[in-house]
């Protein structure tokens, strides 16, 4: 019987995974990490010396106890002849714990089916985070939209979800039934998702020179239709992690794809670009930066496969090309247009926020 400690012992995660557990007193020492426990396979936090009473809780090896931590590779460490479970080698830099996207981490994960791999379930961790922490990203951000009508809640009813497809990405296959705008139900329609979680798009500027970085890499979507270019014009842009914000987000992207850093994110309208089959939400920002001469080149991890080039690109011949109908990446079309649109207020509020003008151009820069 293992004793349950640090997060795994939190009453979130107890409640799913051994609700029968009880108190079984308290280890002196401390945890060092733990950001990420519940939510990534390497993301528990470490034991370390310490003067602090780490609770801890006798558990029995429940179906779901013992299925979950399968599923994170969690085994028991021996501690002065106790067993205790939680633990791993968590670097001590990892955020700040989420209980809740850890307890709906659990419920996904033991709502997947029993003869679904554990190793391969854990090498969609990630993802499988990613896609919980837009869907509770989706709820507080619209809780207070108007809506045209009831909420959907009581407009939809919804079977349980199925997920034939779980990879990089996944497809969740629905069936649902809608209350017409005519009083009526309709009969059960299926439909298929395309999952993949919330994005973050941001187009690098630097308003000083009046220019842009573009990136370009191929890309499976247009290869897939049979597209001549595969290779597109596009921005920055990847996956919001579970555990850092949009924001965070788009900085982070622009270091691995190109190296440079954003100093100041200005927030497009965010979009749903294909909502009839496709959960991805966009988070579009314009990011102000310093792109001098020589600063475009070969970036991505190559971790992830990445293999991207970058380009300087002069803002009024990004507009030209957007018009011209040379822009296919749809993100970046609607960047292009609205920086064109909104360059001269962000530039006055640059200045008005005390940005230095460079020696060379006039003090009326930001009156432009």
């Amino acid at each position: 019987m293992p004793l349950l400690i640090g997060p795994l012992a939190h009453p979130l995660l107890r409640a799913r995974l051994a609700p029968q557990a009880a108190e079984a007193g308290s280890l002196q020492g401390r945890l060092e990490g733990g950001g990420l426990a519940g939510i990534a396979a390497d993301g528990w936090p470490r034991f370390a010396a310490g003067d602090e009473d780490l609770p801890l809780w006798q558990a029995d090896w429940t179906p779901a106890l013992r299925r979950y931590a399968e599923i994170f590779g969690l085994v028991p460490q021996s501690h002065h002849g106790r067993e205790l479970l939680g633990l791993g080698e968590a670097a001590s830099d990892a955020p700040e714990w989420q209980p809740e996207l850890a307890a709906a981490m659990a419920d996904r994960l033991l709502a997947l089916p029993a003869d679904r791999p554990a190793g391969a379930i854990r090498k969609r961790l990630p993802m499988i985070a990613t896609w919980l922490a837009s869907r509770r990203r989706a709820a507080a951000e619209t809780a207070d939209l108007p809506h045209v009508g009831p909420a959907a809640s009581e407009r939809v009813r919804m079977e349980p979800v199925e997920e034939p497809y779980a990879e990089y990405f996944s497809v969740e296959a629905i069936r649902l039934s809608q209350h017409r705008n005519d009083g009526g139900w309709t009969d059960p329609l299926a439909r298929a998702v395309f999952v993949s979680g919330d994005a973050t798009v941001v187009l690098p500027w630097d308003p000083l020179r009046d220019r842009v970085m573009l990136i370009d890499q191929l890309r499976a979507g247009p290869l897939a239709r049979g597209d001549a270019q595969p290779w597109l014009y596009e921005t920055v842009a990847g996956r919001v992690d579970a555990g850092e914000t949009p924001q965070q987000a788009a900085r982070r992207e622009a270091v691995e794809e190109t190296g440079i850093a954003i100093s100041r994110l200005f927030a497009a309208p965010h979009n749903y670009p294909s909502p009839g089959a496709v959960a991805e939400y966009l988070y579009l920002y314009v990011g102000i930066a310093d792109l001098p001469d020589g600063s475009a080149g070969l970036g991505g991890l190559a971790t992830e496969d990445e293999d991207i080039r970058s380009h300087l690109v002069p803002r009024a011949e990004l507009t030209r090309m957007a018009l011209a109908g040379e822009i296919r990446n749809g993100p970046l079309l609607n960047l292009a247009l609205w920086l064109e649109l909104r360059h001269q207020d962000i530039r006055r509020e640059l200045v008005q926020e005390g940005k230095t003008v460079p020696a060379g151009l006039p003090p009326s820069w930001g009156d432009v």
